[in-house]
C-alpha cells in the first residue's frame, strides 16, 4: 500500500474512522484542535456525526451516551481538557462502555503552556477520576504505530468493556510522516454480540434483555460485587495485553526506559553512543497501563535512566530499589531538533535526590549521583553530549 504524508492529528483521527468510529465529540484545545477540525469535514463524508460540544464535560457524557448504544466513538483533548472530562471518564469506567480518549499532553500544571508534555502519565494509569478503575492505556511513539495500535483499539475495548486511552505527546500530534493507512472497517453494531448496550426495545421483548447502562449502586453489597467484577477484568488485562519494545538490551551496561517520542530519542543517544563503544538498551513500554513492569526488571542493569517530558521522578512506579539512578527531563518549553533538556540529575545545593531520596541511600546500592546546577533557562544542552558526558564519567 502506498504510503501518505499525514500530520499526527490527521492520521490519529482517519485512523479512528477506519476503524469503524463514527461519533467524534470534543471541543477544541491545542495542540489537538486538528483532530476536531478534520473530523468535522470527514464525518459528514461518511455519514457519521461530528459534534462540537460546548465544553469537555459535555462532549465525554456525549460520549457516554453514545457508546451506551454499542456504537464506535472517539473524542480527543489535551491535558487541562482531559481533567474536565474525568468525571465522564470514570462514568464510562463504571458503567463498562467501551470508548476511545485520546489525550494530547502539553505543559501543565493547571493551564500550563501548549507544547509537548508527559506530564499526564500518573492521571493515565491510575485512572484519573473517582473510584477503583483503570483504562488500558497506550503510548504510541510514532504515528504510524498510533495508527496500527488504533486499528484494533476499539475491540480491546469492546472485549472488556472498558475505555482505552491514547497518552500522545504534542509532538506527534504535530509533526508530520509518512505513513501507511489501513483499509476502512465495515463496523456494524450487532444487538446479538453486544446484549448489554443499549440498541433498541419495543413493547412485547423480554425485558430481562432490556440494556441499561448505569454507574449507580446504592446498595453497598451491589456496589462491592460491581467492583469485584471490574477488578477481575483488570487482571486479565494486566495478564493479557503489556506490550513493550526492548531495544538493543542484550548485555547493555546502561538501560535507558521511555515512552513516545522521548523513546525515539533515545534510539538516537543509542546509536552515537554505540559508536563510541558504550553499550546502552531501551525498554520501551508500549502499553503504560498495564505496565510491563517484569520487561523492565528483566532487562535493568545497575544503571537505568529514566528521559521524559515531565518532571517526577517516580516515572513508572520504578523505585530507587529498582537501581533508578537518574531522570533526565526534556525541555517542557521547547526542544531544538527534539534533543534538549532543561535541567540535568540534581542541584549541587540539595542534600537530597528528586522525590527526596537521600544521597546515602542511593550510594549504598552503590548508585553514583552526580551534581549539577539547575539549568532552567537556555541555552539547552544536546541530551546525546549529555548521555556520553555521564556513561563516560562512569567508566
Amino acid at each position: 500500500m502506498a504510503l501518505t504524508l499525514m500530520k499526527g492529528s490527521e492520521a490519529i483521527a482517519e485512523a479512528a474512522i477506519r476503524a469503524g468510529a463514527r461519533f467524534f465529540f470534543g471541543y477544541p484545545i491545542t495542540p489537538q484542535t486538528e483532530i476536531p477540525e478534520y473530523m468535522s469535514a470527514r464525518m459528514p463524508e461518511i455519514g457519521g456525526c461530528f459534534l462540537q460540544a460546548e465544553s469537555e464535560v459535555a462532549a465525554i457524557n456525549m460520549v457516554y451516551g453514545a457508546a451506551g448504544t454499542g456504537a464506535r466513538v472517539i473524542t480527543s483533548s489535551s491535558s487541562p481538557g482531559v481533567s474536565l472530562k474525568q468525571e465522564g471518564i470514570s462514568y464510562c469506567a463504571g458503567a463498562r462502555v467501551p470508548a476511545v480518549i485520546v489525550n494530547v499532553m502539553r505543559g501543565g500544571p493547571g493551564l500550563g503552556n501548549i507544547q509537548a508534555s508527559q506530564g499526564d502519565y500518573f492521571q493515565g494509569v491510575k485512572g484519573g477520576g473517582n473510584g477503583d478503575y483503570h483504562l488500558l492505556t497506550y503510548a504510541p511513539s510514532s504515528i504510524q504505530e498510533f495508527i496500527d495500535i488504533m486499528m484494533f483499539a476499539y475491540e480491546k475495548a469492546e472485549k472488556y468493556r472498558i475505555p482505552v486511552l491514547f497518552l500522545a505527546d504534542g509532538i506527534i500530534a504535530q509533526m508530520m510522516e509518512p505513513v501507511e493507512l489501513p483499509e476502512m472497517v465495515d463496523y456494524k453494531v450487532d444487538p446479538e454480540e453486544k446484549p448489554w448496550a443499549c440498541t433498541g426495545w419495543k413493547p412485547g421483548d423480554d425485558p430481562a434483555k432490556r440494556g441499561v447502562i448505569n454507574s449507580i449502586y446504592i446498595d453497598t453489597e451491589s456496589l462491592a460485587v460491581h467492583n469485584d467484577e471490574l477488578q477481575a477484568v483488570y487482571k486479565e488485562v494486566v495478564a493479557n495485553e503489556q506490550m513493550v519494545e526492548t531495544y538493543n538490551c542484550e548485555g547493555a551496561e546502561y538501560i535507558i526506559t521511555a515512552f513516545g517520542t522521548v523513546a525515539r530519542i533515545a534510539k538516537s543517544a543509542i546509536a552515537e553512543l554505540k559508536a563510541k563503544g558504550i553499550n546502552v538498551g531501551l525498554v520501551r513500554p508500549i502499553t503504560v497501563w498495564p505496565f510491563p513492569y517484569d520487561a523492565v526488571r528483566e532487562a535493568a542493569c545497575p544503571k537505568v535512566f529514566i528521559p521524559n517530558l515531565g518532571t517526577d521522578p517516580e516515572l513508572f512506579g520504578l523505585t530507587v530499589q529498582d537501581q533508578v539512578a537518574y531522570l533526565l527531563r526534556f525541555g517542557a518549553d521547547g526542544c531544538p531538533a527534539g534533543q534538549a533538556l532543561n535541567w540535568l540529575l540534581v542541584d549541587e545545593d540539595e542534600s537530597r535526590y528528586p522525590g527526596g531520596i537521600p544521597y546515602e541511600w542511593l550510594a549504598r546500592l552503590g548508585i553514583r549521583v552526580r551534581k549539577a546546577h539547575l539549568v532552567s533557562e537556555p541555552p539547552y544542552l544536546d541530551a546525546g553530549l549529555l548521555c556520553r558526558e555521564l556513561l563516560g564519567d562512569w567508566k
